[in-house]
């Protein structure tokens, strides 16, 4: 369809040293200035889950940009499944799962 924008959707889950250290807030920062839709939450295990949805490039940047994290964070793994996009628009913070 002409016009029609190509919208990519992952969900990350994120290990290493993730809580504790703004993970969520940069995320929230970060995935609104690329314009994603999306959410971000902790994880009782330990590592922190998102879900990116948004123009592809965009989408791909910020998995990028989550291998480094905000300044005290250590990421050791980041898992990218394909996922269905977020039922709202815009990027939030959801409660511990």
């Amino acid at each position: 369809m002409p016009g029609a924008e190509t919208v990519t959707t992952v969900r990350v889950r994120l290990h290493g040293r993730v809580q504790g250290v703004w993970f969520r807030g940069w995320t929230i920062q970060e995935a609104t200035a690329l314009g994603l839709d999306g959410w971000v939450r902790n994880r009782f295990d330990g590592t922190v889950e998102a879900v990116f949805s948004g123009p592809p490039e965009a989408v791909h940047r910020m998995i990028d940009m989550c291998w480094q994290g905000p300044k005290f964070a250590r990421v050791d793994k980041v898992d990218v499944q394909p996922a269905p996009p977020p039922q709202n628009k815009g990027f939030r913070h959801l409660p511990n799962a």
